[in-house]
């Protein structure tokens, strides 16, 4: 799939997340949990949908963040805390299709600070679009913060 990398100016963005850390062959078993715990706190206060999912990587550890975007007041339980995807110039782009193959889709903007002589600060995040049934009408905003 080809890509298409621009930069942009972006506002924080208020999210609901259980923040952890852990290891990148941990993660794909951890990451469930930690959103299932999000969306069970948002649902017990009456919130179904209309929040999309992120992932915010904020360092190559990874210390991570898993939640929600936030666009309402809600209380916050147990390990569910407020906190933002930063604000700042970003390169972005998004991936079409199955999660599977996201990672190019990192790939794709690391590549592109490359040949742009452009750095990455550290954080990178995901925001997920709809869910669909169909992989081919799933899609997902890659963002890396840029220096």
């Amino acid at each position: 799939m080809g890509y298409e990398v621009t930069v942009a100016d972006v506002a924080a963005r208020p999210t609901a997340v259980v923040a952890a850390t852990t290891t990148w062959q941990a993660f794909p078993t951890l990451w469930r949990q930690l959103l299932d715990e999000v969306w069970a706190c948002l649902r017990s206060h009456g919130i179904t949908r209309g929040c999309r999912n992120v992932m915010l990587y904020l360092d190559d550890r990874p210390h991570i963040e898993v939640g929600v975007e936030l666009l309402q007041p809600c209380p916050l339980t147990g390990r569910v805390a407020p906190s933002s995807l930063p604000a700042g110039q970003v390169a972005v782009t998004v991936h079409r299709g199955p999660y599977a193959d996201l990672g190019s889709a990192h790939r794709a903007v690391l590549d592109w600070c490359a040949a742009q002589g452009r750095r990455p600060a550290g954080p990178r995040w995901e925001v997920y679009g709809p869910h669909r049934d169909d992989p081919a009408e799933v899609w997902t905003e890659v963002s890396y913060l840029l220096s």
